[in-house]
């Protein structure tokens, strides 16, 4: 047995000899690998192998150190020292006065008029205040009705009149042509402060425009500040400025301050298209820039289901610009949580030959230990989830890594521990070797990356220039000593920074995605997603480390170790000690369910009622479902839960949005009908046969400021012109269509007509040639609640968020 200060005998790095084979071919096997060579002969010169535990230590100290590194370049604010540039408590003041009114939906009392006059009234103070200065302060209040359709959520069309938008422009004295445009929401969803997203962004602007217009030097070019009113509603307002105001022809770029999360630091995730400049201008401005493109590029794939105005601009307004967004803390977004009280303000103030072979051999080694890792840890996440223990991470993040990093990491170790030992059989070389294969495939993501043309090629360049560097520098230090502590300690050094990068690009991942698992509705399964990113996370981390494993006397007590770790997390979890949410004060991990007390009235071909019923339609937007409700709720159970009907326009449920493929498990629990105050009014104004084949019908439909059209043209019939967008009608989902509608006060009644066209009718399908529904949404004011819907909130558990209202739905067959 080998002591702790036992000499290896290896051979040197560099005096490999790759013998040639004999006639019997005896050496044609990958295996020798060339490192036996004369089994006879002695190696060159004694070098040292590393012990289990000191390579274990050092490994994981350089982790959890640069992982501390992240953590605390997190927390590195500019402490908001007043000054005339920015004062941080003022722009808090105006952030605590703009959610002090409570949520501000589109069209609500407190949306259209509470912050509309308290956003102008400050606007009218900071314009009295810098009359007699440099600039002029000009504001209009935009209230434009327009559509559009866009390639979110599956694809549909919005509708909107008479939503807000408060413009304000300041410039020079005497005017100027070219205008930057800064814009912000300050509209959220229902039931939610809307703190981070977005009064804080606009709280900051009204004191960046307060600065601004103090300035005693005019500035070069104008500054537009866009208040808009309605981004919660898919974009609209953006849309209305950027296509119908008259200042939009002068701006040249943009930037939207947005948020994903509540606080932190604010992350530019999208930039562009083109014009570097804006980048180069926010490094210089910003006094900490954070910034980076694997965030754009993971936020425009369509991974990430969010979108924002930053869209609008560069679809529509064909201009460049920069997002901006609060990241941290993405489990309280749209929630009752995400109060002013969350946001620092700290936060606020920031704003070739046989070695080939070898090679190849290893390199197979080194993917196939990738994806049997992945399977294994697969493989668990799975039992996770037959266990009924999905989502236990949400409060407990670190858990997650105790349990599927030990597995990936214990099984990667493992692999190759059996190939060194098993396929191998000798130690010579196999450190070079290995680290030759992690910067082969780092070289070759770097090719691919920069072919795509994707600037994240950046990330492995870092990964192979800093490790070759490192490795050639103390080439000299391994050739005479081999795996030593000098070395070790100096390869870990070298890797430090490239590798607190990496684990910050890791940290921004987890920071979006685990949240998005609690938003992400019934289909898709979290724990394979986390259990996938943690995996991916671990191979992408041990790249250059796994030539410790074939540096190393044994792994037996590191497997150990981690095996014992994922046993215990592994009973732990199965007995259910991590529960998934908490209405902890500090740190909020909510349960969301959304919650429609509806009545659904469906209509023959004759207009005669065919089918009437009421009740609390429910929706859970996670995986878990309702099995956490039901205890507390027992009425709320699997025998309630909603099948969907294909012959009804979207299933025959009032869908807010077009989601149903993300949550296609609801239930409807009997309930008495509803009678809104202000009841929808809709009607068929004229059908007309036209001479080039279609049926055109026109339609009018006057009821709350959310309303929702589902039309669902019948076998053989489509859709061929409407009276939305450009008159083509656009994202066909799965045979039908969707329009978002929306408006402000005073809206007059909405109409609009489409054509359809009947080819070849299937009598097995619905009668007529479409059905045509729609649904109305009361999310404030007294009809937003009822006596049942509130009753049955009270018995929702603390740690949940119910966001409730009323609705209606009635489909028409035609």
């Amino acid at each position: 047995m080998e002591s702790d200060t036992t000499v290896r005998r290896i051979k040197a790095f560099g005096t490999q000899h790759y013998v040639p084979q004999d006639n019997d071919g005896a050496l044609d096997r990958c295996g020798n690998n060339g490192y036996s060579a004369d089994p006879k002969r002695k190696p060159e010169v004694s070098l040292y192998l590393l012990r289990e535990a000191l390579a274990a230590s050092l490994v994981s100290v350089f982790i959890l150190v640069l992982w501390g590194l992240v953590h605390l370049s997190l927390q590195q604010l500019v402490i908001g020292k007043p000054t005339g540039e920015f004062n941080a408590v003022r722009a808090r003041q105006h952030l605590e006065r703009i959610t002090s009114v409570g949520p501000r939906p589109v069209g609500s009392q407190e949306n259209e008029v509470l912050t509309v006059g308290y956003l102008l009234e400050q606007i009218e103070n900071i314009r009295l205040e810098t009359a007699a200065g440099p600039h002029q302060l000009t504001v209009d209040v935009q209230r434009p009705t327009g559509s559009f359709s866009i390639d979110f959520l599956g694809g549909f069309t919005s509708f909107y009149d008479r939503v807000t938008n408060i413009a304000v422009r300041l410039e020079p004295k005497g005017g100027t042509q070219h205008l930057m445009l800064a814009n912000c929401h300050f509209d959220s969803v229902a039931n939610s402060p809307g703190a981070s997203d977005d009064a804080v962004s606009c709280a900051v602007m009204l004191e960046v425009l307060h600065s601004l217009a103090n300035q005693s030097s005019p500035l070069h070019h104008g500054v537009i500040f866009l208040f808009n009113g309605a981004e919660e509603n898919i974009l609209q307002a953006s849309h209305g400025f950027i296509t119908q105001h008259p200042w939009a022809k002068q701006v040249r770029a943009f930037i939207n301050l947005e948020a994903a999360g509540v606080g932190g630091k604010e992350v530019v995730f999208q930039t562009g298209p083109e014009n570097p400049w804006l980048v180069q201008a926010y490094v210089h401005a910003a006094k900490h820039p954070f910034a980076s493109v694997v965030g754009q590029e993971v936020f425009q794939s369509g991974v990430i289901p969010s979108d924002t105005d930053f869209r609008i601009y560069r679809d529509f307004g064909n201009i460049p610009g920069i997002d901006l967004a609060f990241i941290e803390n993405g489990f309280i977004y749209h929630t009752k949580y995400d109060t002013a009280n969350r946001i620092l303000t700290d936060s606020i103030q920031r704003a070739g030959g046989r070695y080939v072979r070898d090679l190849a051999c290893a390199t197979g080694v080194a993917v196939l230990s990738w994806f049997v890792t992945l399977l294994s840890v697969l493989i668990v996440a799975l039992l996770v989830t037959l266990l009924g223990r999905s989502m236990f991470w949400y409060n407990h993040f670190y858990a997650s890594i105790c349990l599927y990093g030990a597995a990936a990491t214990g099984k990667m170790i493992l692999i190759h521990t059996l190939a060194k030992n098993l396929y191998y059989g000798v130690s010579d070389g196999l450190g070079d070797l290995y680290f030759d294969v992690s910067l082969l495939l780092w070289c070759c993501s770097l090719v691919w990356l920069t072919q795509q043309g994707l600037c994240s090629a950046y990330v492995p360049m870092l990964m192979v220039a800093f490790p070759l560097a490192t490795r050639l520098l103390l080439a000299k230090e391994f050739k005479h000593r081999g795996a030593s502590v000098k070395y070790s300690v100096l390869y870990l050094l070298g890797l430090a920074l490239p590798y607190v990068h990496f684990m910050f690009l890791i940290w921004v991942v987890f920071e979006i995605f685990t949240p998005i698992m609690g938003r992400s509705g019934t289909e898709i399964p979290p724990e394979v997603v986390l259990a996938t990113l943690v995996t991916l996370a671990t191979i992408f981390l041990s790249s250059f480390f796994l030539h410790f494993i074939y540096l190393v006397r044994s792994t037996k007590w590191i497997l150990a170790g981690l095996g014992s770790v994922f046993i215990i997390m592994f009973l732990l979890v199965s007995c259910g000690l991590f529960f998934p949410y908490s209405d902890s004060p500090d740190s909020p991990r909510p349960k969301r369910v959304f919650l429609q007390h509806t009545t659904r009235t469906f209509h023959n071909l004759k207009g005669q009622v065919e089918s009437r019923d009421s009740g609390l339609w429910i929706n859970s937007f996670d995986y878990t479902a309702i099995q956490h409700i039901t205890p507390h709720i027992p009425e709320i159970n699997d025998s309630v839960r909603t099948r969907c009907r294909e012959d009804r326009p979207f299933c025959g449920y009032p869908w807010f949005l077009p989601v149903k493929f993300l949550s296609k498990k609801n239930w409807y629990l009997p309930a008495s009908e509803v009678s809104p105050s202000s009841p929808l009014e809709f009607s068929l104004l004229s059908r007309e046969d036209t001479s080039w084949g279609t049926v055109k019908m026109m339609f009018s439909a006057k009821g709350p400021s959310h309303m929702s059209l589902y039309l669902m043209p019948h076998r053989g019939a489509s859709l061929s012109t409407w009276s939305f967008g450009d008159g083509t009608p656009q994202f066909d989902l799965s045979g039908e269509y969707f329009v978002f509608y929306s408006h402000g006060l005073n809206a007059p009644t909405w109409t609009f007509w489409f054509e359809i066209q009947v080819l070849d009718p299937d009598p097995s399908g619905p009668e007529g040639m479409i059905s045509v529904a729609i649904s109305s949404h009361y999310f404030f004011g007294e009809d937003q609640r009822t006596a049942q819907l509130e009753e049955i909130l009270r018995r929702f558990p603390t740690w949940s968020f119910p966001s409730s209202w009323v609705s209606t739905y009635d489909m028409y067959r035609y």
